[in-house]
């Protein structure tokens, strides 16, 4: 899950205090949840783009919910800004009509 140039920065640039050796693990435990957080994110949008284009308006309308949660979800924890989350909502509600 780590990216390369992040692997290397930890074999080559090792924290000498315990403090910022914790606060290393810390920062690699956050990132592997931010990322997993925008995969699942990226994927309900799609899925629900997929839906739209396909034609599906019924089902696009039950699954908005779940896409509005996944978008609220990830501004309330900062993964996106709360301006791009309202945003997106706008933008894939439009794609309905």
């Amino acid at each position: 899950m780590l990216t390369f140039k992040f692997f290397c920065y930890i074999l080559f640039h090792m924290p000498r205090t315990k403090s910022a050796q914790k606060a290393l693990r810390q920062n690699i435990k956050r990132k592997a949840t931010n990322v997993k957080r925008k995969i699942e994110l990226k994927s309900v949008i799609k899925q629900y783009k997929k839906l739209v284009s396909e034609g599906k308006k019924e089902e696009a309308i039950k699954f908005l919910p779940q896409v509005y949660k996944k978008l609220d979800k990830s501004a309330k924890v900062n993964l996106i800004k709360k301006n791009k989350a309202s945003r997106s909502k706008s933008r894939l509600t439009k794609l309905l009509k």
